[in-house]
């Protein structure tokens, strides 16, 4: 049972996080669905930046590590902008521009993982090998009885989410930016006839969006891989959109699908383990969100209420 906690959390977590950059986004008026881009490209950057600093370090040296995040969330926000450019500034068709954001990202860092490899290492392979990062248990917390496993074998991004997390409820449902942020999405005519530069809004919320998808992508690369390639985080950027539409693009909500997901995946893996079934098993596990996914479309689907400016392209000049 520990183990289903511990991985579920670590998966989850990384999940969140990329649904609350689709929350900024999608509550400002503009559909994101280039998480999966989002968080790719910003972990390439991340896992880059991590093995081409490495030599500099010791081998057990934890500083390429947190070197890695804070690029991977530069190189998300970066990659964010073409889809706030393309949406905000050329008034593109949002749901074309994340797909092709997608497609991109995953074509782009195959790419270049291998030309790097090639060029740099003189290595014909298409990751980037990174390791796992260490694990941290908080003393006496991890001692009370259940609820002390959350607290048992962390990963150093669990605090930092958490933390960001909190931060980032904060700033939407409790700061004068959020507030505006939230009217963008639902009436960006008020907003703008109140003196308030909605484009400016939208562009922030996006690059936010990055942001916390790069975060997300270089956890994943430290956690469930240990490396970086373009494999690795395909499918977890509409899991995470999906968490956001049943949480009806409300943080806690969708805290509660992320966690769905998450124990659903990692139970699936121990009852593999459990019942000594063949590896090929392990893959079939994979679907398991998505197959809840698709139940939770029948059942929830119709009770959810989106932004209402969402996807719509805003013209200053129509009011």
């Amino acid at each position: 049972m520990n183990t289903v906690i511990i991985d579920g959390l670590s998966f989850t977590l990384p999940l969140f996080i990329m649904a609350i950059g689709g929350i900024y986004s999608e509550k400002s008026g503009i559909t994101n669905l280039a998480l999966e881009g989002l968080q790719g490209f910003g972990a390439f950057i991340g896992a880059l930046a991590a093995v081409l600093l490495a030599s500099h370090f010791s081998a057990n040296s934890q500083v390429p590590y947190y070197i890695a995040i804070i690029f991977a969330v530069l190189g998300g926000m970066a990659y964010a902008c073409i889809h706030a450019l393309l949406c905000i500034k050329f008034k593109a068709n949002q749901v074309i521009s994340g797909v092709v954001i997608n497609i991109l990202a995953m074509a782009l860092t195959a790419f270049l993982t291998k030309q790097v490899n090639k060029v740099v290492f003189g290595a014909p392979s298409d990751k980037f090998v990174l390791g796992v990062s260490s694990r941290w248990t908080i003393p006496v917390l991890s001692d009370i009885p259940v609820l002390g496993t959350i607290f048992t074998n962390i990963y150093p991004f669990e605090i930092i989410i958490v933390v960001i997390a909190v931060i980032a409820w904060y700033l939407l449902y409790q700061t004068k930016y959020g507030l505006y942020l939230r009217a963008c999405g639902d009436n960006p005519h008020a907003v703008d006839a109140a003196g308030i530069d909605v484009a400016k809004i939208r562009f922030i919320a996006v690059l936010a969006s990055g942001a916390l998808s790069g975060l997300a992508g270089i956890s994943f690369a430290y956690s469930i891989s240990a490396n970086f390639s373009s494999a690795i985080y395909v499918g977890y950027g509409y899991l995470a959109i999906a968490a956001l539409i049943f949480g009806n693009w409300k943080i806690f909500p969708t805290l509660g699908a992320c966690l769905l997901f998450g124990f659903a995946r990692s139970g699936g893996y121990r009852i593999v383990q459990i019942l000594q079934m063949p590896s090929s098993y392990s893959d079939l596990v994979m679907i398991l969100p998505y197959a809840l996914t698709l139940l939770l479309l029948i059942f929830f689907s119709k009770h959810n209420r989106s932004p209402r400016a969402l996807g719509e392209i805003y013209d200053k000049g129509k009011r």
